[in-house]
């Protein structure tokens, strides 16, 4: 039987449960630093770069939430995945990583069924550079009075199909994880630099 730990936020514990459905895993939720250390995976969706749940595994492969970074910042034995809320609760997960990550990642989710795809490593992948830029926009129009949040949230969803509008997007991500996305991507792309109304209810929400 495969065994998984994850570090997850506790309403976060059943979709992981929901792709995890297989009789033959052996699940564990960590909430503190004493985990097995046997297990053939380890998920972190609360990774922060200065702050690695699972910093002493070196053996096994471990999947942490980070989009703000690339692979080649993390341990080999680390990969990328897009952890931000609507992203992998229905279709599996979207992974990067430096190509060895890739493959050590990809044989484990296999092995575990767990559905995934592959994005290039690069800030924010490709789902969430997508939605951060949708965010961005909105927040550039209701920024000059265009319309009012709900309205922009409810055009979206009507005429994109969308599961959330883009102000519901930026409050179940955090706007601040956002704004750091698109300081980063802003770096080589002007098309990403956040809007004021952005920034400053990022600023406001911390």
């Amino acid at each position: 039987m495969q065994k998984v730990v994850i570090h997850c936020l506790k309403k976060d514990e059943t979709i992981w449960q929901g792709l995890l459905a297989n009789k033959q895993v052996d699940l564990t939720f960590a909430e503190h630093k004493s985990f097995p250390l046997d297990a053939d995976l380890y998920i972190d969706s609360l990774f922060e770069r200065d702050h690695n749940f699972f910093e002493v595994i070196t053996g096994k492969p471990v999947l942490v939430n980070a989009l703000a970074i690339t692979g080649f910042t993390l341990p080999e034995n680390h990969c990328r995945f897009n952890g931000w809320p609507g992203f992998y609760e229905k279709n599996g997960i979207e992974i990067a990583g430096t190509p060895t990550q890739l493959k050590l990642m990809a044989e484990t989710l296999d092995l575990l069924h767990i559905p995934y795809q592959k994005s290039a490593d690069v800030p924010g992948m490709l789902a969430a550079r997508v939605v951060a830029m949708i965010i961005n926009e909105a927040y550039f129009g209701w920024g000059e009075g265009i319309s009012s949040k709900e309205d922009i949230d409810t055009a979206m969803k009507l005429g994109t199909n969308y599961p959330f509008g883009p102000f519901e997007w930026a409050s179940k991500i955090g706007v601040h994880k956002i704004v750091e996305l698109l300081y980063i991507l802003s770096e080589k792309d002007d098309r990403y630099i956040p809007a004021k109304a952005l920034v400053e209810e990022s600023a406001k929400s911390k």
